[in-house]
């Protein structure tokens, strides 16, 4: 029997903060044995003393989890204070497995971790990684590819340290726990812009540099898809407008969106963060609060719809840009959650970064509902 529990707490001292989502969970059943912990990162430092506090008080050793400038709880958005969030359950002992920190690629992975992976393909994993490792898109694909996993997570955001714990806890890479098929999931991602106009080829590009698009100067496209107004200011583009890679075979649309790096105004060319080559596709995207909510209460009611029976319990992870930000007055986009979804416990964090399914998104919020 599948069940999940979820608490939160605000305060300086961690252990007080620890202690008030343990009197909030209750007590426990003997079955306990998995927890997802996600810290602000006014509490980057304590996550060791957190996991092993926790641990020895609720019997759990499989705790995953990580660090958020924003975590959520329950409907609730906390940012800019001390805060803790705890999920915690009970699931079959061989449905899952920890997946300690990886930073170089699959082959670092236990032989009796890969052999239970390949013996529960197709499967589901949540992930955690730390911003600074070196290559974590070909690190999150790869691991995703040769696992036939379904991923979902995030990436630290934090103004100090960025710690993942999965079992234990690490600074570098990436790590977090796998599923196997047998635990059912409902899973959806809400994009957080809308597109300006179409995609377009690159037709002459340099690193991150898109010089021409259909054969076209890269600004002159970008300013007929932005619009004579905001063409006339370059200068108030920022945050507001992002270029956007489409996923290549996507029957959704879906596209990761890049923030624009630079604009040359006198060779007409534009510099995104992301590397572009010739034959790649790129759109320009608009982040727009109302499309944003709109785009939110699709994924819920669709990812809702997919369940035989309500949800146990469900992540949620967002990006730092989102949240209050994006939706207007603080806790909206939780609100619009619990509105949907109703009063399943419920974790996550606001990060630099989403993952879903082999990839790293921004500006979206990824959904996973447990069954």
């Amino acid at each position: 029997m599948t069940w999940f529990r979820a608490a939160h707490a605000q305060s300086e001292d961690w252990m007080v903060a620890a202690k008030g989502c343990i009197a909030s969970l209750g007590e426990l059943s003997a079955d306990a044995n998995i927890g997802f912990i996600y810290v602000t990162d006014h509490l980057a430092g304590d996550l060791q003393s957190l996991v092993t506090y926790l641990g020895q008080r609720t019997g759990i050793i499989n705790w995953v989890g990580t660090v958020g400038l924003g975590i959520c709880a329950d409907g609730k958005e906390m940012f800019d204070c001390s805060a803790l969030a705890l999920m915690v359950g009970g699931l079959p002992e061989d449905s899952f497995r920890i997946l300690p920190a990886i930073d170089g690629d699959v082959a670092q992975i236990s032989g009796e971790t890969r052999g239970w992976m390949a013996r529960n393909q197709p499967g589901f994993g949540v992930v955690h990684a730390n911003p600074s490792c070196g290559d974590l898109p070909g690190l999150i694909h790869g691991l995703s590819a040769s696992a036939a996993f379904f991923l979902v997570g995030g990436v630290a955001a934090s103004r100090n340290s960025s710690p993942h714990v999965a079992g234990r806890v690490a600074e570098n890479g990436i790590s977090g726990i796998l599923f196997a098929s047998s635990v059912t999931v409902s899973t959806g991602l809400s994009q957080g812009c809308t597109p300006l106009g179409p995609a377009h080829v690159v037709t002459e590009g340099n690193e991150n540099v898109l010089i021409s698009l259909d054969g076209e100067p890269a600004l002159d496209v970008f300013k007929t898809d932005i619009g004579e107004l905001l063409a006339r200011d370059l200068s108030r583009l920022g945050g507001y407008v992002h270029a956007a890679l489409p996923i290549p075979g996507s029957d959704t649309g879906d596209y990761t969106v890049r923030n624009l790096v630079a604009i040359d105004p006198d060779r007409g060319w534009l510099a995104i963060g992301d590397t572009v080559n010739p034959g790649d596709r790129v759109m320009f995207v608009r982040r727009d609060p109302a499309s944003a909510e709109e785009d939110l209460i699709a994924m819920l009611k669709r990812t809702a719809a997919r369940l035989d029976e309500p949800p146990k319990g469900a992540l949620y992870f967002s990006c730092v840009g989102r949240g209050e930000n994006m939706f207007g007055k603080p806790g909206r986009e939780l609100e619009l959650v619990r509105e949907i979804l109703g009063e399943v416990p419920l974790v996550g964090f606001f990060g630099n970064g989403e993952i879903s399914r082999d990839r790293i998104y921004g500006y979206t919020g990824v959904l996973t509902l447990f069954v």
